[in-house]
């Protein structure tokens, strides 16, 4: 049975391994509430799962780990298990989703592992592993719905009250369960105010509906860019432990979590992947009452592929009005592309692409379509920009 004692254990068993990792102020994302965040990005392998995995391999007999070790996961178990595998040389293979971040890839095969790839999503991954598992009869180390893999997992949450005892609220990103899990359980062991909140993907909500139903419940799809939380079918001892220790849990949309990723990035200088910038989402876009609060926002990886964090970063910047589009009907003669950019230009924006069209059949023929994208300061200055073109006659599409 999953108690604090457990987790107690696990924090003495991978306390000379693992990273204590820092609990920062993040004064300048901060708003209505105090927003502290634990930085297991930072952590070996870039995520907290090396936590689970150290323990949950530390507990093996020598023969379970004769037999070998199988293991799925989109990316961050899968480092933590080889490393703890390579560690104790112990044979190791991960079923990843064919999908999976080149980086966290890499980094798996970096410990030695062998890498079975999947189609499609974590649980096409997962059943493939239980197929090798039955074949070969290797040791199967879950990523999430195990009491050893929880209980390291929960060890966050005793050094968040070591570093912060007046914390009132931890939100961490759930997918299949282990983390908040663990978490929630470790913080009301020891401080039963404390609130603890999950966030989820609105595209991969199978926790969150669970959550909600009172029964486990798996969802059709986890179709989100935060592979760590992409997990259609969360686990029975995960969903009684969120079920009994767990305050709420909310969703985040996906331009919400990117507008995070790109917060983290240029106002904390942090790299984090999609799940781990969830929280922030959570806390920054107000899912839950803490105005006011001590809020600590778990970080729980920075795994992100360099391609996907340009497309966060882009889809982040044109939520906040960062960047902004304009397509605008004029008559194709000479002269119209200097008005319209000189009242650009006098307004602040800053022209970063043009695309000019003359073939579209919905427009006169003596007319074409300039498609214009605009650095801008905020939502604000677009829409200044918008005003003066308006103005100005020209016809916004």
């Amino acid at each position: 049975m999953l108690t604090i004692e457990k987790i107690k254990d696990a924090q003495k068993v991978i306390a000379s391994d693992i990273k204590k990792t820092d609990l920062t102020f993040a004064a300048n994302i901060s708003g209505k509430n105090q927003i502290f965040l634990k930085t297991e990005n930072f952590q070996v392998t870039g995520s907290f799962k090396v936590r689970g995995a150290a323990y949950k391999i530390s507990k093996l007999s020598d023969e379970e780990k004769s037999r070998g070790i199988i293991a799925c996961s989109a990316g961050n178990h899968a480092q933590g298990v080889a490393r703890a595998a390579q560690k104790e040389g112990i044979k190791c293979t991960i079923c990843m989703p064919a999908g999976a971040p080149l980086s966290k890839v890499e980094a798996t095969k970096s410990f030695g592992a062998e890498i079975i790839f999947v189609k499609d999503t974590y649980d096409d991954a997962y059943a493939k592993a239980v197929e090798i598992q039955k074949e070969t009869g290797a040791t199967f180390v879950h990523p999430f719905n195990d009491e050893d893999i929880i209980a390291g997992q929960g060890t966050i949450g005793l050094e968040i009250l070591e570093q912060l005892p007046e914390t009132d609220a931890v939100i961490a990103a759930v997918g299949g369960g282990g983390l908040l899990s663990g978490l929630a359980l470790a913080v009301k062991s020891v401080k039963p105010e404390c609130k603890v909140y999950g966030v989820q993907s609105m595209n991969a909500p199978a926790m969150y509906n669970s959550f909600r139903a009172h029964q486990l419940m798996a969802s059709q799809s986890a179709d989100t860019f935060a592979d760590g939380i992409a997990v259609k079918a969360p686990g029975d001892i995960t969903y009684e432990c969120i079920n009994r220790y767990v305050d709420d849990i909310a969703l985040a949309t996906e331009d919400e979590i990117a507008a995070a990723v790109l917060m983290l990035l240029e106002k904390q200088k942090i790299v984090s992947e999609g799940a781990g910038a969830s929280p922030v989402a959570a806390a920054y876009f107000d899912k839950f009452n803490l105005s006011g609060k001590n809020v600590v926002c778990v970080i729980s990886g920075g795994n992100i592929d360099v391609n996907i964090l340009n497309r966060v970063i882009t889809r982040g910047m044109i939520l906040s009005g960062r960047r902004t589009s304009f397509t605008i009907a004029v008559p194709d003669k000479p002269g119209q592309l200097t008005t319209f950019s000189s009242i650009i230009s006098e307004y602040g924006g800053n022209v970063i692409d043009i695309q000019y069209s003359s073939s579209d059949p919905l427009m006169p023929v003596n007319s074409c379509f300039v498609n214009l994208l605009v650095e801008t300061r905020d939502a604000n200055h677009a829409a200044s920009i918008r005003a003066a073109l308006l103005a100005a006659g020209f016809n916004l599409v």
